[in-house]
């Protein structure tokens, strides 16, 4: 399974080209793409126009939606947000680190283009799709 991060979903749903909506677009369809209750929270709230919102929200429940904000997911999450600090790392976004907490656990791959999953590939085994 791959997550597809709310860093891309928002540039795909904008019609934004960069190596990693091209990647997500010849993908869907062909490989096993989902997302977590948190991406799609974030990509929602992004969408100001009514019928965009609903045109997103459909699309995007087509495909699997992890719950992933659980107790021991946040342990976990707060753990590996210490790890980090201990090699001098911040990480500044809860919702990254727990993205990317729920995919090192589940081993799942995760689409994004966001800076902050860096260090958990580096030192933590995130699993990151090179697009």
């Amino acid at each position: 399974m791959i997550i597809v991060d709310s860093s891309v979903w928002i540039d795909y749903l904008n019609d934004i080209a960069n190596p990693q909506t091209v990647w997500l677009e010849n993908a869907l369809g062909f490989r096993a793409i989902g997302l977590t209750n948190l991406i799609l929270c974030e990509v929602l709230q992004g969408v100001r126009h009514e019928k965009r919102f609903r045109l997103a929200q459909r699309a995007l429940l087509t495909l699997p939606v992890f719950d992933i904000a659980g107790t021991r997911l946040a342990i976990r999450a707060a753990r590996n947000y210490h790890a980090l600090q201990l090699r001098g790392v911040t990480v500044w976004k809860t919702i990254d680190c727990l993205i990317a907490t729920f995919c090192i656990a589940d081993n799942f791959e995760l689409l994004h283009r966001d800076h902050d999953f860096e260090p958990f590939e580096q030192h933590l085994g995130l699993r990151v799709v090179k697009a």
